[in-house]
């Protein structure tokens, strides 16, 4: 390897190394767990009441499950609730990501104005 490839290659590994490490530290951060967990289950949730909407069938009517049925009722919140907890951990739609930066955005705030003596006085 010549010398003008050995440099950009060197700062590509340590870059490599950089994130790599930003990343371990991140997911030992107890806080960012916990968020990143909050913000998963809020997700699950959305899907969960998303999914019902999109099994629910007419008042009367059999539905392609047999909802109507001893158990019926059940058995489609089951569904509903596995379809969820699936699509969750398959990437979901996109809001545990957001819900968990915005946990966090607070989280600081909330430390910062703490541990400046900030306090607010309602009126």
């Amino acid at each position: 390897m010549t010398a003008a490839l050995a440099i950009p290659a060197a700062k590509l590994a340590l870059n490599m190394a950089g994130s790599v490490l930003d990343t371990v530290k991140n997911a030992l951060d107890p806080a960012k767990i916990k968020a990143k967990k909050q913000a998963d289950d809020f997700e699950t949730v959305f899907l969960e009441q998303t999914t019902e909407r999109l099994l629910a069938t007419p008042e009367g009517t059999e539905g392609p499950l047999g909802q109507n049925g001893t158990g019926g009722g059940i058995y489609k919140s089951m569904l509903s609730q596995q379809y969820a907890k699936q699509l969750q951990k398959a990437g979901g739609v996109g809001l545990s990501d957001q819900i968990m930066r915005d946990l966090l955005k607070v989280q600081e705030q909330s430390s910062g104005a703490q541990s400046s003596g900030v306090t607010h006085v309602g009126g």
